[in-house]
């Protein structure tokens, strides 16, 4: 243990780099695991408070579906309890996000959802129409309490209703009123979204789901608990798993640092190591001593990493939320959890990862054979083996193959396993790449350079051992500053391309109960300074019940057709008059459902199947789940539904747009309610949902510059300070400092220049590989190459100045020692 403690202290600076590098992989994996977990843990028992001691659950779309299918599912006789529910998204004035409000009928949900049912002085509050029971969370988050008044908008007027209790629990924000209340205030009579079923005994769930499918109306399906909480879990997964798989690439990063200075060290130390084996450790003793080493470095980073992460989880948890900036899960308000399981697992991730990182190191250093070790220069040969390209362009052109495999039950596996073994595939070229570029460099500064570039060949091994986190830190850095930089500025470019108008208006500010009545729109469309008016209707259908409800975007389409509204990816494929309607569908639906133009799809319409043919795919930033897109024309036709949810206001030349927006106020009926906006206004305010959504993405993207520029320092000092003798020997020969400095210098630069050139080659590929084929088979979202040439440029810069100074410093820190001495260490 002596030997072992006092090797690292000897190295300290590099080892404690080499620990804060797997303490920051593991803070990170482990933060966003317990973040996930907290919010997936609080969501599902959201769920469970909704869905109560039900078998099986039938939903439908957001608008609902004939409350006459209660009636008859309550009278089948394998159902002992049938409890009917009404769902809404609603916008309480003077909140900027919406509270979920459920219509129950007390008397079924007693039986089956107890936790709906209010703890007020007189059970029968439930059934009063002005009444609402607020769970802990959503009277917290309103800060209101038993008898106070909230109000409701529903279409563009608001209701009152008063506040009865508060539920026993529940983290989410929800409040509950009876059903038949909530149909009359929010006008949506004879209407339900869904129905929870309790079988009685012995009836066989799953056969009797199978039965019950296919007598319910299109649009309308049921389904378990379970796979109503995994559906909704299925929308934030490709989110949480790429943060995950991000927190592992930092971790791999930390391994390669630990690999960098085992390496390093075991080089500077190959004399010593030789002298025990001499005195009588055998190799599987040195194996054990350096392993240890690696062992305690790992240690100290995974404890280290585990307190980070809880901390760093707490603070995302009250700040950003737990959602980590995406909005999927808004209004839960989850609590930190110390799960041991985690811990321990993370903690193994980062004890592993610092000893495979220190591996090789310690392998080589046990087979070397003692005598040949003992003499001054043996060091340069340590590493000869790293220099046979062969296995690293064979994970190169494994990388490349698994580009093009398809994802495995939704997720991009492949395109992970093919940017890590473009990673290890690039850093096993660097050995070979440095040997081939310096052997064939020349540079015009005489014995300088000479000597500069001498070292370098020499030392190629070495000097690709030093490189090697650095190159996985910046392509790192450099494929999430593109990846990122491109969805922004495709967003940017969407934004301006399907916001044309000059004012967008829309009913609800959050929720979905508020609308347009055919009344507001011809208000809208008569008011002065107007000169032509879009409208638009939303809401949520389901096309397949294992997946998240789409959106149906109902437009005005024939005034100037849906090739110049919509951002086309896709050939147009009208059909004839005489074939199915048209229908636009996003890249999402495309992706999700195989779907092409000219193929015909079925979507559920007030009870009925509607078949469209798709005319063309369109680029949607916005629903990850997918959107259609039908003429609202037809809409109405097939619906019977008029109301919008939005308009897109064109002014006329001589118009003001403030003066528009106060006629909107106060010419509409209910205007004060309307949420009016400038394009430039929401495209502003969506950068900024971006940026936010980005956040976690931004500090890895600074967490890879860190490592980076600490693991270039480490290296470059590192290597500089183990060369005492030669400098020493310089030194005697005549040169002097500023000439030792300049060599130096000159060898900084050109490693880190290198090492940048590698790490900017493979991040500009590792972001196509994000770009196309994680961010495709992800979220389903296509997007144009932007490169940010200004802020790499910059980083490239610095990197550069920074591998200098560190050289030119380090190597005068070596030369202000005994000299003399090091130069006797070799006699």
């Amino acid at each position: 243990m002596h030997l072992i403690l006092a090797s690292l202290l000897q190295n300290k600076g590099r080892v404690l780099i080499s620990i804060l590098a797997i303490a920051l992989g593991v803070a990170l994996g482990y933060a966003v695991h317990a973040i996930n977990g907290a919010a997936m843990n609080e969501f599902g028992q959201a769920l469970q408070t909704v869905s109560g001691e039900a078998d099986l659950t039938v939903r439908g779309p957001r608008a609902g579906f004939d409350e006459n299918l209660y009636v008859t599912l309550a009278r089948m006789p394998e159902i002992a309890v049938a409890s009917p529910m009404l769902e809404a998204d609603v916008h309480v004035v003077g909140r900027d996000e919406s509270l979920q409000l459920l219509g129950i009928d007390v008397f079924r949900a007693w039986r089956i959802q107890p936790a709906l049912v209010g703890e007020g002085a007189d059970r029968l509050d439930t059934l009063r129409p002005d009444m609402v029971f607020l769970s802990p969370a959503a009277a917290r988050w309103l800060g209101v309490a038993a008898d106070d008044t909230l109000r409701v908008q529903v279409g563009l007027a608001t209701i009152a209703v008063r506040v009865a209790g508060v539920l026993s629990g529940g983290g989410q924000r929800l409040g509950v009123m009876d059903i038949g209340a909530m149909q009359w205030r929010l006008q949506r009579l004879g209407v339900l979204t869904r129905i929870d079923l309790r079988l009685k005994p012995g009836v066989d769930v799953a056969q009797f789901s199978a039965r019950l499918q296919r007598d319910l109306p299109p649009g309308v399906f049921v389904e378990t608990p379970r796979a109503s909480l995994d559906t909704t879990l299925r929308m934030s997964r490709a989110y949480r798993v790429n943060l995950t798989v991000l927190a592992l690439v930092a971790l791999f990063t930390g391994a390669l640092l630990v690999f960098s200075t085992e390496a390093l060290s075991v080089v500077r130390r190959r004399g010593e190591l030789a002298l025990l084996r001499v005195l009588g450790i055998t190799r599987a003793g040195l194996l054990r001593l350096l392993a240890t080493e690696s062992l305690l470095i790992g240690a100290i980073g995974a404890a280290l990493g585990i307190i980070i992460g809880h901390a760093l989880a707490s603070v995302v948890l009250s700040s950003i939320g737990a959602d980590l900036g995406a909005g999927f899960f808004s209004g839960l308000q989850p609590r930190l959890r110390i799960e041991w399981l985690t811990i321990v697992l993370y903690g193994c991730a980062g004890v592993a990862a610092a000893l495979i990182g220190g591996l090789v190191p310690a392998v080589e250093a046990a087979r070397a054979r003692p005598a040949p070790a003992l003499k001054a220069g043996d060091e340069q040969v340590a590493y000869r083996p790293l220099h046979v390209p062969a296995i690293a362009l064979a994970l190169l052109a494994l990388g490349a193959v698994l580009v093009a495999l398809p994802p495995v039950n939704g997720l991009p596996l492949f395109g992970y396993g093919a940017i890590m073994l473009l990673m290890v595939g690039t850093i096993g070229l660097i050995p070979w790449l440095s040997a081939l570029v310096f052997g064939r460099m020349r540079l015009p500064y005489g014995a300088i350079g000479e000597l500069a570039l001498s070292q370098l060949r020499g030392a190629s091994a070495q000097t690709a051992i030093g490189l090697a986190a650095i190159v996985a830190a910046v392509s790192l850095m450099v494929a999430m500053a593109i990846m990122v930089t491109s969805f922004r500025d495709s967003l940017d470019q969407w934004l301006g391309r399907i916001l044309p108008a000059d004012l967008y208006v829309r009913a609800n500010v959050t929720g979905e109960a508020g609308y347009l009545d055919v009344q507001a729109q011809r208000t809208i469309t008569a008011l002065p300074g107007i000169a032509r008016v879009e409208f638009l209707r939303a809401q949520q259908i389901v096309l397949d019940p294992a997946r998240p409800r789409v959106t149906l975007l109902a437009r005005d389409l024939s005034a100037r057709g849906a090739q110049t509204v919509l951002p086309l990816i896709s050939s147009v494929r009208l059909p004839t008059a005489e074939e199915t309607p048209p229908i636009w569908i996003s890249e999402a639906i495309a992706d999700l459902f195989a779907l092409v133009p000219g193929q015909h799809v079925h979507v559920p319409l007030r009870g009925r199947s509607v078949e469209f043919a798709v005319a063309g795919i369109w680029r949607d930033y916005v629903r990850q789940s997918g959107a259609l897109v039908i003429d609202r024309t037809l809409y109405v036709t097939l619906t019977g539904d008029d109301s919008v949810t939005d308009a897109a206001l064109w002014l006329t030349s001589q118009a003001n747009a403030n003066e528009v927006v106060t006629r909107l106020r106060s010419d509409v009926p209910g205007g004060e309610l309307l949420e009016i906006a400038a394009p430039g206004e929401i495209r502003g305010r969506s950068l900024s949902i971006f940026d936010r959504t980005f956040a976690v993405t931004y500090a890895l993207e600074a967490c890879a510059v860190i490592i980076g520029l600490f693991g270039l320092s480490s290296s470059v000092a590192g290597q500089v300070l183990a060369r005492r003798r030669q400098f020493g020997m310089l030194r005697h020969i005549g040169m002097t400092r500023g000439q030792v400095s300049a060599m130096l210098s000159m060898e900084g630069a050109l490693t880190a220049a290198l090492g940048l050139i590698a790490g900017l080659l493979l991040g500009w590929v590792i972001s196509l590989v994000l770009i196309h084929v994680v961010n495709r088979q992800s979220f389903h979202w296509s997007m144009n190459l932007h490169l940010p040439w200004r802020s790499l440029a910059l980083f490239a810069l610095a990197m550069l100045l920074l591998a200098t100074l560190v050289a030119a410093v380090s190597g005068r820190s070596a030369m202000g020692k005994d000299v003399i001495r090091a130069v006797q260490e070799d006699w």
